[in-house]
């Protein structure tokens, strides 16, 4: 069994117009995720299965729905026990660690706010969240080097109360031994003043152009994470969901808890540490029998120079991607080795799923974002805030309803930030794409990344689409160089596959290549070859990076 049913209609759409104008969310106004989700799944279900975790030492769990409610009730009671209230803000720092799933639903049963962040975070970077959102506590993993800079961190915010570590270490609480001992009876007045306007989580964002900002979502977005799980993901009740992704990040909101739930699947989780190892994942996917799979095109990147016929993938129903757009070889050989096609998405960390290939309703189109998510009215608009013809290149823009599932509340305690990017009864993505006759939608680049050549505008993914079609490339970053000619000319970044090595000959020939698989005047002019592009903590290039680095050149 699922609770589908009680949030949404569950009527059998017959073609992709009719799911999008007629698919509904019924959200209470009290309505809180952990109380209505984990504890009512606990309630008529006690042993449905709820997260199968591992890890790669060997280490193996497996939660009911029983056990999910009794350990949030207990960690619920040790936050209470030191003060945390409704509306206080605890920095999560648990990666993939089994903690993270039962502290997120503690905190949304008293009413205050998780701060999911990724272990990789050094002390400015500490300093920098825990000030901004005025953190009260810090919940972490126990390794060496993260629980030096929260301390150090902790020095120059004052604001930040407490600290917990997983198992024991100076200067911390044993955050297991402290849960363990509370009690399992949780009783808070605040599950009677519940509102489905409450914020439940605020992530930093990637800081791909700048400073991170504070994305504040609230308990009725997580209903909205329905179009995800169910009619993205293609999550199924009793299935098993594995969503590549650590904690830290909005990726872990969209495949590792709201949604999959909510459809009655059950979540997977792979605890492994250090560098990524394709073959660990697939041996992990055809051990558990996963039957539903999502990553981003870099872990696809990865699996296809593996031999997956060493793999019994016969589980997997569906497989998914997002995070970046999907460069269409690496879908191509993907199913070429696997059979499988991939059903790309699109969104960012202010929203659920915007815009997607929904397999029930619609065919793939490699390379494509699919058509919007019910739950939004999609339009491109240009520099003029008009909406451009089909086949024109605008900026993904939202019309904003009230209330909006599924999209942010807004930049935390910061109104005149959100207002630069809600105004004029639309939410503006930043991001750029073209719809065809379909409409499709189809990826260009971030509005900062535009190249602007001879009165040209150059969409960075393309190129870069064209460049991974060559055996030579194994990552690739196009970014704009000025020139006075042109006003600015195509530079690639390319990290090389193993066995080619660069060179002048290289150089011409992956230019020839472009210039034969896309338009001549999108070529770049100016290659470099290093070993690894400039990311941000959560693996997503930085252009940005790239662009500041020759400008100083």
């Amino acid at each position: 069994m699922n609770l589908l049913s009680r949030f949404t209609n569950t009527t059998q759409f017959k073609d992709y117009n009719d799911f999008y104008n007629h698919f509904k969310l019924n959200v209470p106004d009290n309505f809180n995720y952990a109380y209505d989700v984990v504890d009512e799944y606990a309630r008529l279900d006690p042993e449905k299965r709820a997260l199968v975790w591992c890890d790669d030492l060997g280490g193996e769990k497996i939660f009911s729905f029983a056990d999910i409610k009794r350990l949030s009730d207990k960690t619920a009671n040790y936050f209470l026990s030191l003060g945390i209230g409704k509306g206080d803000t605890v920095l999560v720092i648990l990666q993939r660690r089994y903690e993270y799933w039962t502290t997120l639903m503690a905190l949304s049963k008293i009413g205050a706010i998780g701060i999911p962040a990724t272990h990789m975070l050094m002390e400015k970077d500490l300093v920098y969240r825990m000030e901004k959102a005025e953190v009260k506590m810090v919940v972490s993993v126990n390794e060496d080097e993260l629980c030096d800079n929260i301390l150090k961190a902790m020095k120059h915010v004052p604001c930040v109360r407490f600290a917990a570590c997983v198992g024991k270490r100076e200067g911390f609480e044993d955050f297991t031994e402290q849960t363990e001992k509370q009690s399992d009876v949780l009783d808070v007045p605040y599950k009677n003043e519940c509102s489905a306007n409450d914020i439940i989580l605020v992530y930093f964002t990637s800081g791909t152009t700048g400073l991170p900002k504070m994305v504040s979502l609230n308990q009725r977005y997580t209903l909205g994470h329905i179009i995800t799980a169910k009619y993205w993901l293609n999550c199924m009740d009793n299935g098993l969901h594995f969503t590549l992704a650590e904690t830290g990040w909005a990726k872990a909101s969209w495949g590792k808890l709201f949604g999959q739930w909510l459809c009655g699947s059950a979540i997977f989780v792979y605890d492994f540490h250090g560098k990524f190892e394709p073959d660990d994942l697939l041996n992990h996917v055809s051990k558990y029998g996963i039957t539903t799979f999502c990553a981003p095109p870099t872990v696809y990147r990865f699996m296809m120079k593996s031999d997956l016929s060493k793999y019994d993938l016969s589980s997997i129903k569906y497989m998914m991607t997002a995070g970046e757009a999907l460069n269409p070889e690496i879908y191509r050989q993907i199913w070429m080795k696997t059979g499988h096609v991939i059903y790309e998405g699109f969104g960012q960390t202010e929203t659920t799923i915007v815009c997607a290939t929904f397999s029930q309703f619609m065919e793939i189109r490699p390379g494509s974002m699919g058509r919007p998510s019910p739950l939004y009215y999609v339009q491109l608009l240009n520099n003029e805030d008009k909406p451009v013809e089909q086949g024109e290149t605008g900026e993904i823009c939202i019309r904003l309803r009230d209330p909006q599932e599924g999209l942010f509340a807004g930049y935390y305690k910061d109104p005149e930030l959100t207002e630069t990017v809600k105004y004029d009864g639309y939410y503006h993505l930043g991001d750029l794409a073209f719809a065809d006759s379909d409409g499709y939608f189809w990826f260009v680049g971030r509005k900062d990344d535009i190249i602007k050549s001879s009165g040209y505008r150059i969409g960075p993914f393309e190129v870069e689409s064209a460049l991974m079609e060559h055996p030579a490339v194994l990552e690739c970053a196009i970014t704009a160089v000025p020139d006075e000619l042109r006003g600015q000319i195509v530079k690639a970044t390319i990290v090389l596959a193993h066995g080619y090595e660069p060179g002048e000959e290289l150089v011409k020939e992956l230019q020839n290549h472009v210039k034969k698989t896309t338009a001549p005047y999108k070529y770049p002019r100016i290659v470099e070859f290093v070993k690894e592009l400039p990311k941000t903590i959560s693996g997503k290039i930085r252009r940005v990076q790239i662009r500041e680095a020759d400008t100083h050149r």
